[in-house]
């Protein structure tokens, strides 16, 4: 029994190293991060993608994907500053949620986009995301692309 679950968790172990990198870094200061991508979105003019997430979401890791690839990225990649805030079991950089009006009441991943200085443009508040590995590539998409536009008025 015991060489069996020393086998196991070696097993789910390695599964998790061959799982690749994780989109939000549990051990980052969220806070600084922040900073740091509102002066960048300040020099570039951008407004700023604030995703919140946590890695054991699977909505979350599914959004994370798209924005990386395709369209999405390419938008992504024009149109906005981005940083992603780990937010763990709900208990993690709450404070950051708090100030930006708690988008992640309705469920995780949640977006708030701001101007480069620290103002909210959009927020999701209906948990718009919280399904996104429902969302089909497209719709991913043409919910950002409406975000984006939404934010350069």
């Amino acid at each position: 029994m015991k060489k069996l679950l020393i086998l196991l968790t070696l097993l789910l172990g390695s599964a998790a190293a061959l799982a690749g990198d994780w989109p939000y870094d549990e051990k980052a200061d969220a806070q600084a991060e922040l900073r740091q991508t509102l002066a960048a979105a300040q020099q570039s003019h951008l407004p700023v993608l604030l995703i919140l997430g946590a890695n054991w979401c699977e909505d979350c890791r599914a959004l994370d994907a798209a924005l990386k690839s395709g369209k999405s990225a390419e938008l992504i990649a024009r149109a906005f500053k981005v940083v992603k805030v780990d937010v763990g079991n709900f208990d993690h950089n709450l404070d950051i949620d708090a100030a930006y009006g708690h988008p992640i009441a309705k469920g995780i991943p949640a977006a708030v986009v701001l101007s480069p200085d620290n103002k909210v443009l959009y927020a999701t508040r209906a948990g718009e995301l919280a399904d996104a590995r429902r969302m089909s590539e497209t719709g991913i998409y043409e919910f950002f692309e409406r975000v984006s536009r939404q934010a350069a008025q």
